[in-house]
């Protein structure tokens, strides 16, 4: 069950609400919105006449005009100012002017008050171009240094091996993308028993047959480094016997050889070392 109070009736569907016709609440309103921000008689206006009947809300302003709260003229040259500071150009400036309610007579008279050529005849609309020129130059100089940062570049002249992060993958700061062969800078890796170490030393040159050559290579020992302990190769005896380390040896070639790429299989012929 609904209850109404008396004399109350119900609005129907499309009918607009009764508006307040008091003076006094119109100027209590005006004063309320005009202490919350500056605004134009216009403004104002449209704006009591939400909740007020027309001829209140004109009395309202009215009386806020004469009491010099608001002030379309000044509001116009504020508000010019503002948009001049922005860098707005004076096209803009007159139609964010146009919309705020104000006649072309103040919007004119604010422009020109705003936007008229310093005594050495400079233009503040020139100016407020030529720094929004210099804004969007730093905005394309921001630009290019980030498509520069995301450009890669291979700290060696070599070949591509294989590429781990494809186009559209999220990677972490430091993690490779891809795998650079140096072919300028190529070795062969070998292990060997520590018995076989007095027959080689750093500075000896091997010759060597790569079967994916079809030929032999000289190459030069520069490193020996023992490995670690589970490449020891365990005495298989408790008495007179004992446990044999592993050396790892890199030999580079004496000079350039064409077509010898990593992975390919290298065999050496121990009596031919020197």
């Amino acid at each position: 069950m609904s209850f109404y109070r008396k004399n109350y009736r119900p609005r129907r569907d499309g009918e607009e609400p009764e508006k307040c016709a008091d003076p006094a609440k119109a100027r209590a309103r005006a004063l309320d919105a005009l202490a919350a921000r500056e605004m134009t008689s216009g403004q104002l206006y449209e704006r009591l006449c939400v909740r007020f009947t027309e001829q209140a809300a004109a009395e309202a302003v009215a009386e806020m005009v004469e009491l010099d709260y608001v002030n379309d003229d000044r509001y116009a040259e504020a508000k010019a100012h503002s948009l001049l500071a922005a860098r707005k150009s004076r096209r803009a400036a007159a139609q964010n002017l146009r919309q705020k309610g104000l006649n072309a007579q103040q919007i004119e008279q604010a422009l020109e008050s705003v936007y008229a050529p310093d005594e050495d005849g400079e233009s503040p609309e020139l100016e407020a171009a030529a720094a929004l020129v210099d804004q969007a130059s730093g905005a394309v100089s921001e630009v290019e240094s980030y498509i520069s940062d995301a450009m890669q570049y291979s700290p060696i002249d070599g070949e591509v091996s294989s590429v781990i992060a494809e186009k559209g993958e999220l990677i972490g700061s430091g993690y490779p993308v891809i795998t650079l062969l140096d072919m300028n800078d190529l070795w062969i890796t070998f292990n060997i028993k520590e018995d076989l170490l007095p027959k080689i030393r750093i500075g000896s040159v091997l010759k060597a047959y790569v079967p994916g050559l079809g030929g032999a290579i000289e190459l030069k020992v520069d490193y020996i480094a023992v490995q670690a302990e589970y490449a020891t190769w365990s005495a298989t005896r408790t008495k007179g016997d004992f446990d044999i380390r592993t050396f790892e040896v890199k030999a580079r070639p004496v000079a350039k050889v064409d077509g010898l790429r990593p992975g390919m299989t290298v065999t050496v012929n121990w009596d031919e070392i020197r």
